[in-house]
């Protein structure tokens, strides 16, 4: 009895037995169409185009779907955080109270001896528990006494020679406003070390103790 794969592919009726035994097997011929393009059917002139709202329209939206009669609520624009101002630190001179980056900066200021009258008071009065303020009026007071004391030199050269008299008042200017520079820096909190007045600074603050 004849299997259903009982054939040999080699026969050269091998196609046409296949035919006949499997119909669905058989080539079809697609009609042809013109090679056009199939267009979508045009959207119908009744069809509107989006637009907004008007106000009165809008009224009659109800923008709770869902949610009963919800009230709506308003509209809070976001609180963004807000850094505190840090409080400003005073200290009592006397019946003086000053805040505290201003008992810094004095020290520095060159002019009409102001830096030196507020080193030392600085030094008499604030107790050693504010070591910010004394290292402040230490290191300025020692600022001005190096200053003063190079100047004082270049005074006493000035008399043999007119060069000394020109680097006293070019050595006065600068320093003047590099220690204005250093009185806003300390205004400012920012902080300041001086390396060439160390030693000086610290024989000061160990000499001058506060009064008790």
């Amino acid at each position: 009895m004849a299997k259903k794969f009982d054939t040999n592919p080699l026969d050269p009726k091998f196609p046409e037995s296949v035919k006949d035994t499997q119909p669905e097997l058989e080539t079809v011929t697609l009609p042809k169409s013109g090679g056009k393009t199939t267009k979508f059917a045009e959207p119908l002139e009744t069809e509107e185009q989006t637009r907004k709202l008007g106000a009165t329209e809008f009224e009659g939206v109800n923008p709770n779907y869902g949610n009963g009669n919800a009230e709506i609520a308003p509209y809070q624009p976001q609180q963004f955080y807000e850094e505190a101002p840090a409080e400003t630190k005073t200290h009592n001179i006397g019946s003086i109270s000053l805040p505290e980056n201003v008992l810094t900066a004095l020290p520095y200021i060159p002019f009409a001896y102001i830096g030196i009258i507020a080193g030392v008071i600085e030094l008499v009065f604030i107790p050693k528990s504010e070591p910010k303020v004394r290292y402040h009026a230490a290191q300025g007071l020692a600022a001005q006494i190096a200053v003063w004391i190079v100047l004082t030199g270049l005074g006493f050269l000035s008399w043999g020679t007119d060069v000394a008299d020109v680097a006293a008042t070019i050595f006065s200017i600068v320093t003047s406003i590099m220690l204005m520079i250093f009185a806003y820096k300390a205004l400012r909190g920012k902080p300041i070390h001086i390396e060439s007045v160390q030693d000086l600074t610290d024989w000061i603050e160990e000499k001058i103790t506060p009064k008790s």
